[in-house]
């Protein structure tokens, strides 16, 4: 009867809206996804519907020069990926991923709110006397930043949870469940671009052709959906519950470790300090496995007449095992996550330099007048995931399941790896398309034509290329990060691993910063001038090239050196939990 019960209910420790023990069959697994995709989907379409264009925002309404544009994007977008750090402690710590996603969508919809007035009611709109004549004052571009601002902090309570959340509708303990938690990732990505479809291609176009306002504004109403479909799945969602400050507890190993350095660690690692209990002293949390590596922080869970203070235990002089992995566990993520930096750089070339050589391009869609946006080009890029996710899903996976005899078919960090090979031949088909380009404006003297006649198209291999790497290694990383974090930190970790596109976009500007500083000496227009067709942005993407190579090489060293993480046991529902009355 009691082992009946017991199958009736989720095994990792999670609640359902009530804050009651989950039960298996009417919470999680597809039953809830769709709220979550849905969410994702019109967020990203929110996120994207405003940012794919943002730098051509930056030049014509704000009046900022090419370089300027560039570095203000990529300091944006380098920021709305440093925010989930914040929303990913206030996560697994107080708030739980539920309640982080609803409190920063308010704020998120208010930035979006605050965006659209800024581009749309006069007075905070710039003032313009022509196409691209325009004068703003100090106090608009302020506005337009505070805007954009406050949606990068509102979507750092999102991006770090959302992924993290919709994983934590399949139980880790039931074999069949984890099975389809990997298809959930390939599927959170599928949804992603869909959004960020729609917003390069419908929404790009009403921006350059209809006006910024309706441009900024059908993001805003997109982000009010995002967070109704959130909702929805109320009853339908398993909730992991916040397990303390993540940052003490790694504190607490340091200090430890530190207090005993003269210690020395048993050979029998059984003697190590852990509780007695099948399940860990971390809420949340199942045991963790003792790795060999990193040994010096097994002192801290080496028992010795000082970690005992009145018969309790003082965690910062003595720590279990399993809080000692966890620090552990973070360590040994940051090589693998400071190689997915460079790829990041890679990747945010879509909203900068790729549009801005898109702009020097014939735009028009063959005979037509009609003439596609340069930053709509990236729309390839989506099409190439939407491609690649079934693709990977269906085909990939089964074949290699049938040689390598994973059930994932290749491991994570397999897969990251051919992602980062990838990534190399999109910089590669960049900087061998502005070659042509340079050439044709030499040979024809095409130096001070907006547009030379060279179809835009010839962009979409370097678009898709991108696409086909994010499949392999954005998704990955997102499968990594989640399954290799200690089951109280995955909010942190997913967050981790959105910093490396906030770094890879600080690293762009540092990039473009240095080269533009050295390559104008004595006068000379440099690799990225307002006018392009004076410049060499091929020489900066060919350098992107190399540093992807070099990476690359970084990488399969440290993968090599990894090792998985390996958790011991289930988490049972406490009588308490089964006694608290119905709240939400």
């Amino acid at each position: 009867m009691a082992e009946a019960e017991e199958d009736l209910y989720t095994k990792d420790g999670t609640v359902d809206y009530r804050n009651k023990p989950a039960i298996k069959k009417e919470t999680g697994t597809w039953k809830a996804c769709p709220y979550i995709l849905g969410n994702e989907c019109c967020e990203r379409l929110a996120y994207y519907g405003m940012g794919t264009n943002l730098v051509l925002y930056f030049k014509t309404r704000l009046n900022q020069h090419s370089a300027t544009a560039s570095n203000n994007v990529s300091n944006w977008s380098g920021t709305c990926f440093i925010t989930p750090l914040i929303g990913a402690f206030l996560a697994d710590a107080y708030l739980g991923r539920y309640w982080t996603i609803a409190c920063f969508s308010v704020i998120y919809v208010l930035g979006m709110t605050l965006l659209t007035l800024s581009a749309s009611v006069p007075g905070l709109k710039p003032t313009c006397y022509g196409k691209d004549d325009c004068h703003p004052t100090d106090a608009q571009s302020a506005v337009c930043f505070m805007a954009l601002y406050l949606i990068a902090l509102g979507t750092g309570g999102i991006k770090p949870c959302v992924s993290s959340y919709g994983a934590d509708q399949f139980d880790d303990a039931d074999e069949g469940e984890k099975k389809q938690k990997s298809s959930f990732f390939n599927w959170f990505y599928f949804s992603i671009n869909i959004g960020a479809l729609i917003a390069a291609s419908v929404l790009v176009w009403i921006q350059m052709n209809v006006g910024w306002g309706w441009g900024f504004g059908i993001p805003a109403v997109a982000m009010a959906i995002a967070v109704m479909s959130f909702f929805s799945g109320t009853r339908l969602y398993r909730n992991q519950k916040p397990a303390g400050s993540p940052l003490t507890r790694l504190c607490q190993v340091v200090v430890a470790s530190l207090r005993k350095y003269q210690v020395r660690v048993p050979e029998d690692k059984s003697l190590l300090y852990e509780v007695a209990d099948a399940e860990s002293a971390i809420k949340g949390s199942r045991k963790l496995d003792h790795t060999k590596n990193l040994s010096f922080f097994d002192k801290a869970a080496v028992e010795v007449q000082s970690g005992q203070v009145k018969s309790s235990i003082n965690p910062w002089r003595l720590c279990t095992v399993t809080q000692v992995e966890e620090l552990k566990g973070i360590i040994r993520l940051l090589p693998i996550w400071a190689t997915g930096i460079i790829f990041s750089t890679v990747y945010g070339q879509m909203s900068t330099l790729f549009v801005l050589q898109g702009q020097t391009m014939n735009a028009h869609m063959g005979n037509s007048g009609f003439q596609i946006p340069s930053a709509s080009l990236s729309i390839f890029d989506t099409i190439s995931v939407i491609f690649w996710v079934p693709i990977y899903d269906r085909l990939i996976v089964p074949y290699a399941r049938k040689y390598t005899g994973k059930k994932n078919g290749l491991t994570q960090l397999q897969r990251i790896g051919i992602g980062l090979f990838i990534s190399i031949f999109s910089m590669v088909a960049a900087a061998v398309l502005e070659v042509i380009r340079l050439r044709n404006v030499r040979e024809h003297n095409y130096y001070e034509r907006d547009h030379i006649p060279m179809s835009i198209f010839w962009q979409v291999p370097q678009y898709f290329i991108i696409g086909c790497a994010e499949v392999f290694t954005f998704i990955g990383q997102m499968e990594f990060f989640y399954e290799q974090a200690p089951d109280a930190m995955r909010s942190l970790c997913s967050a981790l691993a959105l910093t490396t596109v906030a770094l890879g976009n600080y690293l762009s500007t540092l990039l473009v910063t240095i080269v533009t500083k050295v390559s104008t000496r004595n006068g000379k227009l440099g690799w990225i001038p307002d006018n392009l067709n004076y410049g060499h942005i091929d020489y900066f993407f060919w350098l992107l090239a190399m540093l992807s190579a070099l990476n690359l090489t970084a990488f399969l060293a440290v993968a090599n050196w990894y090792t998985y993480k390996t958790a011991v046991g289930a988490i049972r529902p406490s009588n308490e939990d089964f006694e608290k009355k119905d709240t939400l």
